[in-house]
């Protein structure tokens, strides 16, 4: 190369690194990676629920030699979710990259955020996994679980880009509620694991051929039941904490209501489901609502920690 070509390319980097993205723009650009990977999670359930999970019986194009799908709505919804992913993959890197260009975000969180859109990424070679071994229920889960703890990643490097924007305060609880939050958010994940297990072994295998099952239903609906009970002990007690001390927060306690209210949807969802023989739609709304008590307790869990400045106590007026 040139020297005149060299400058070129020299000053065009150096345009580049002097980019500053606002902590304005950034909650954006963080909003849309965490509701991207929200959707996909919902999609990729409707995949597995419709009997999709082969309609495209190749990859990355839908059949082989043509691209776009042509063999019914099972292809259609298979490369519906393939173009969503698509989308969460490129808000993801401009997520991860508009991270590294905003000032005072902590080092964690820019690394938090890049692990985010290299889990979005990693799921395209792992869709490609589940499809060449016929939809093999391990690579399935997988698959699943790949795209929560992404969420998680990325809710967390939400409410960090809300800190920055909005200010943080002092811990509102003590440490050891902070470590039963998250140890319910442990016990959530355990949640979505056994859910997913009760999918895989009951009537939704994932393909209108015969798939075969991982594991017993009953089997699997009881160790489903049990992380619940967990789950439901450690939140139920932070709850009550939040309850007894609402004035000093109360819209943390608030916030720990709805996503207890939202437990509560699920946990109706759940049994009404198991007793109508799982219609599909209605156990796609079980974890669509899952999801989004994924979301909750794993916000709630980083706000225990690092809460914003808007559950910061309200100050007394002046006597």
């Amino acid at each position: 190369m040139s020297s005149p070509e060299l400058s070129v390319a020299s000053g065009r980097v150096a345009r580049l690194r002097s980019i500053v993205v606002s902590p304005r723009a950034f909650v954006w650009l963080a909003l849309g990676s965490a509701a991207s990977l929200y959707l996909i999670l919902i999609t990729g359930a409707t995949v597995r629920l419709t009997g999709s999970g082969l309609g495209c019986d190749n990859w990355p194009g839908c059949q082989a030699g043509q691209p776009f799908p042509e063999k019914g709505y099972h292809s259609y919804i298979e490369f519906g979710n393939r173009l969503v992913g698509g989308v969460t993959i490129a808000l993801a890197l401009v997520a991860a990259l508009g991270a590294f260009r905003v000032r005072a975000l902590p080092r964690p969180m820019r690394r938090l955020a890049l692990a985010v859109f290299l889990g979005a990424l990693a799921q395209a070679p792992l869709g490609y996994l589940t499809v060449r071994f016929h939809l093999n229920p391990y690579l399935v889960i997988s698959h699943f679980l790949l795209s929560a703890v992404v969420l998680a990643g990325a809710v967390v490097v939400l409410l960090a880009a809300l800190e920055l924007r909005h200010g943080g305060t002092e811990p509102l609880v003590p440490v050891e509620l902070q470590r039963i939050v998250q140890l319910a958010a442990v016990a959530a994940l355990a949640l979505l694991v056994s859910g997913t297990i009760a999918t895989a072994s009951g009537p939704h295998p994932g393909d209108s051929s015969k798939v075969r099952r991982l594991w017993h239903l009953g089997s699997a609906i009881y160790v489903h039941a049990g992380a619940t009970a967990v789950f439901g002990v450690c939140f139920v007690f932070a709850l009550g904490y939040l309850a007894a001390r609402r004035a000093r927060s109360p819209r943390l306690f608030l916030v720990s209501a709805g996503v207890l209210g939202l437990l509560l949807v699920q946990m109706a969802i759940g049994e009404t489901q198991y007793r109508t023989h799982l219609p599909w739609w209605l156990v796609l709304i079980h974890v669509s609502v899952a999801g989004a008590v994924w979301i909750g307790i794993v916000a709630l869990a980083a706000l225990f920690r690092r809460p914003l400045s808007w559950f910061a106590p309200a100050a007394k007026p002046a006597a």
